[in-house]
């Protein structure tokens, strides 16, 4: 009996000590990320891109699926709400305060559509979406107000939540989106404390096609991406 106890106690430590590891592995990287002000953030990307349809974007994998809200709370599928365009799905929620991360997702979005506002063969057929991983704070309420004058020359761009954490979990699993939450003594959910900053380039057949992170998260990258999936549907 006292051998099976502590095969349970050396058991659950190693266990506990694991979860531990992967908790530091994932603050290490958001902690890499934070060291200096992204590439998204400047005017000029610094270096030439190649020509629209000269490389291949390969098919990653299929986009994942799940139950969200939208701004006038009604509930949909994300894959409806792709309404099969060139999908740009970025994570984020509305009080994060780390430079590179939401603000910086966002500002992205926001300088495409300005960028591209007089090309309408683009503009017609790219959604962009705005997802939160805080849906006990990021109400629809929150959320329309979080892209309130955003989306200023009617770019479709949604500012989406969901119902609770058990219907977003399975989304952020199937993007493989990490996010650290937090919690109080005694155990009640206390909004996010960090997270990776990943933004997914999803074509019209809803697979993905480019996972940009800070290192890459750039309008006109993004743009020159879009365009390459647009020339391949030609």
């Amino acid at each position: 009996m006292n051998k099976f106890i502590l095969i349970l106690l050396v058991f659950g430590f190693s266990n506990f000590a694991y979860a531990e590891t992967d908790l530091k592995v994932e603050r290490d990287k958001i902690k890499s990320e934070r060291n200096s002000l992204a590439i998204g953030w400047r005017d000029n990307l610094g270096y030439d891109l190649p020509k629209p349809g000269s490389y291949t974007l390969y098919k990653i994998r299929k986009s994942g699926n799940g139950k969200v809200i939208d701004e006038k709370g009604k509930q949909k599928s994300l894959h409806d709400i792709m309404n099969n365009k060139i999908t740009l799905l970025s994570f984020i929620y509305s009080n994060c305060t780390d430079t590179n991360g939401c603000p910086l997702a966002t500002s992205v979005f926001y300088k495409i559509q300005d960028k591209i506002k007089n090309n309408k063969a683009i503009l017609n057929k790219l959604k962009m979406i705005s997802l939160s991983f805080d849906p006990e704070f990021d109400t629809p309420e929150i959320m329309s107000l979080y892209g309130k004058d955003l989306s200023f020359i009617d770019a479709d761009w949604d500012f989406l939540t969901t119902k609770s954490l058990e219907e977003l979990d399975p989304i952020l699993e199937n993007y493989d989106q990490p996010v650290i939450r937090k919690y109080k003594e005694n155990g009640d959910y206390d909004g996010v404390d960090s997270h990776l900053l990943r933004v997914f380039l999803i074509d019209d057949r809803k697979l993905i096609r480019n996972v940009y992170n800070v290192d890459f998260l750039h309008p006109d990258l993004l743009i020159n991406d879009i365009k390459t999936l647009l020339l391949g549907n030609e």
